[in-house]
């Protein structure tokens, strides 16, 4: 066994226990896939995230991503909570503002900023297109969201490494009162190669000017408490309609308080029409572990 530096963190949280939870295994040299996939499976957490030294040039450190199941291409909140975790053990030190994320995604940059001794850190994710735009009464759509309350904009499948039906819901507090039909949904996800529904309406929130939820039908069925990549396709399909909800192609999305958490989510549009997401990170462990 190696003895190797290991933090527990919240992503997306303006506060400890509001955002989704990260393992983050530093000074990964010497971890084979068996062994990063057994961690994963070991932790119980949506990601495990295990770093090591860059292999690509100009990059600032080398990162993988397990689910307890896989091995994961891409995902928003590990690459977020895992730039924190960089930056705190001293790993590396953003050049200009930034960090350069090695990993099977490609090589991505991730900003940091400071304000009023707030600490955000968001990630430039992979670019999304639109898969298909539908009719609510699409056949495949249709039984997974049979009876809600729908906006104005049209059902659309986005694709940005994973996929995900982007739905439209009148108004917040019709979205806060959805009960998912888990079975229609892990359908249309099996059906369609996407990840599951992700609901958003509109919101007059103090704080926030969306509210999100992202149900999972792939493999296991859950909601998500906060998804940095699903939230980034997101943006970009109301980017593609004219819709986003301010005018400097900015703004904050509210998920997880369905599922006992209050995550906040930072979104925006820079001039090359890529989308960033991110939001604070909070340290609750910090350790070893031994495997």
């Amino acid at each position: 066994m190696t003895t190797r530096r290991f933090l527990q963190l919240d992503v997306f949280a303006p506060r400890p226990g509001t955002g989704n939870p990260l393992a983050v295994v530093l000074d990964a040299e010497g971890l084979d896939d068996v062994a990063m996939q057994a961690i994963a499976r070991w932790t119980r957490l949506p990601e495990t995230t295990f770093i090591s030294a860059p292999i690509a040039p100009g990059s600032s450190y080398r990162i993988r991503m397990f689910a307890p199941q896989k091995e994961v291409p891409f995902a928003g909140h590990p690459s977020v909570g895992s730039a924190h975790a960089v930056l705190e053990a001293g790993i590396a030190a953003p050049v200009d503002g930034q960090f350069i994320q090695d990993g099977i995604a490609g090589q991505l940059p991730l900003r940091v900023s400071q304000h009023n001794g707030v600490r955000t850190i968001a990630i430039r994710t992979p670019r999304a297109s639109v898969a298909e735009v539908v009719r609510a009464d699409d056949p495949r759509l249709q039984p997974a969201i049979v009876g809600w309350p729908l906006g104005s904009l049209p059902p659309a499948l986005m694709d940005g490494g994973r996929r995900w039906w982007v739905v439209e819901v009148a108004d917040e507090a019709a979205l806060r009162k959805l009960t998912p039909d888990w079975d229609a949904i892990a359908t249309l996800a099996e059906a369609t190669g996407a990840m599951g529904v992700f609901a958003y309406a509109r919101s007059t929130g103090e704080g926030y000017q969306l509210v999100v939820r992202a149900f999972v039908g792939n493999g296991r069925r859950f909601e998500d408490a906060a998804s940095g990549a699903a939230n980034a396709v997101l943006a970009a399909w109301l980017d593609e309609r004219g819709a986003l909800p301010s005018s400097n192609k900015r703004y904050t999305a509210s998920q997880g308080r369905e599922v006992g958490h209050d995550a906040l989510l930072e979104l925006s549009i820079d001039e090359h029409g890529d989308v960033w997401s991110g939001g604070q990170v909070q340290t609750v462990i910090q350790g070893t572990i031994d495997w």
